[in-house]
């Protein structure tokens, strides 16, 4: 079904939908490739991890808050609106546009910030009514033009966020394992008490985070789910930390390479500053390369208030670019 978005620009064939599942899958996969290449961002995704999330949705419902944009009816874009609320229950709508280099600095950003912000306004007058809400969309240090946009719209950086990469995993540090820790292998009836564990520790970061059970399926699902790579510290029954590893299938294809994502670390209070996140981050960085790996990346909060940075810095990560996360209120329509 069309839809009309108001100040769209005249670019020929430019028309708007909504989202049909599954055809769109493999499309939707390549456009975001593309994206992702063009603002030298590592993530990729394949149509199977595409189908995957898309099945899990949590905050957001793909058949009314994703418009996919369209060109002579090949997809170019989409943008998304995503309830994510701050972990102190602060309300938070998550505005998410990709678009191909090509129809980019024409307007169409512009027009679809609009968009995304008027279904929020919509979304929060049911879901938050009342409340004092706030909007969040990011950029990377690339992305210019986006930048540009959010900061003309009133946007201001709440948060940075680091891209880092571990050049070579034949050079992982020894680090020791706290005394009366000890990592097993994950087993299925372990996934409940690992994702708790995880959800419980960060709790403690800025932002939000999705403790749904579409979470917990797409965390323990998917045609990326590698749960031999994870690692899992134990104190006796208790979970005490968790590294979460996942192959970058696709940017591995496109790059002939051998790279895994750290795509979570998280120690849960009792067991901090003692070391175990190091430990526990070395470890799953051995695993991986044992597995025929031979890097890794992941993304921290420049912020991160149990000292993260540091952590990854001391096991071999280092800054590759930055991003930032931009807020503002929601302005009334």
């Amino acid at each position: 079904m069309a839809v009309l978005i108001p100040g769209a620009p005249a670019i020929p064939g430019l028309a708007f939908r909504r989202l049909r599942a599954p055809a769109d899958y493999a499309e939707i996969a390549a456009v975001f490739n593309a994206v992702a290449a063009a603002d030298h961002h590592f993530f990729r995704v394949t149509p199977e991890g595409v189908a995957h999330w898309y099945a899990h949705p949590d905050g957001w419902d793909p058949a009314t808050d994703e418009l996919i944009v369209e060109v002579d009816g090949r997809i170019v874009g989409w943008a998304d609106v995503r309830y994510a609320p701050d972990t102190d229950g602060t309300p938070v709508y998550a505005l998410g546009c990709a678009l191909l280099p090509e129809v980019r600095r024409r307007g169409l950003g512009t027009a679809l910030l609009a968009h995304n912000e008027a279904q929020a306004r919509a979304r929060a007058a049911i879901e938050a009514p009342g409340a004092s809400v706030l909007l969040h969309a990011s950029a990377t240090e690339h992305q210019a033009g986006a930048m540009a946009l959010l900061e003309k719209a009133g946007y201001r950086v709440a948060r940075w966020f680091i891209e880092m990469v571990h050049p070579s995993l034949d050079a992982v540090p020894e680090m020791p394992m706290p005394d009366g820790l000890a990592i097993r292998p994950m087993e299925p009836a372990d996934h409940r008490a690992v994702f708790d564990a995880d959800s419980e520790a960060f709790q403690d970061h800025w932002g939000g985070i999705d403790v749904s059970e579409s979470a917990f399926e797409r965390f323990f699902g998917g045609p990326e789910f590698t749960p031999e790579l994870w690692r899992v510290a134990w104190d006796g029954d208790q979970v005490a930390g968790v590294i979460m590893v996942r192959v970058l299938t696709a940017y591995n294809e496109e790059h002939d390479a051998r790279r895994v994502l750290i795509n979570g670390v998280s120690v849960r209070r009792p067991w901090r500053g003692r070391g175990l996140a190091r430990a526990l981050l070395a470890d799953a960085l051995r695993g991986a390369r044992d597995a025929g790996f031979t890097s890794a990346t992941l993304d921290v909060d420049a912020e991160n208030p149990t000292g993260a940075l540091g952590v990854y810095e001391a096991v071999g990560f280092e800054v590759d670019s930055r991003s930032r996360a931009y807020r503002r209120p929601l302005p009334e329509g």
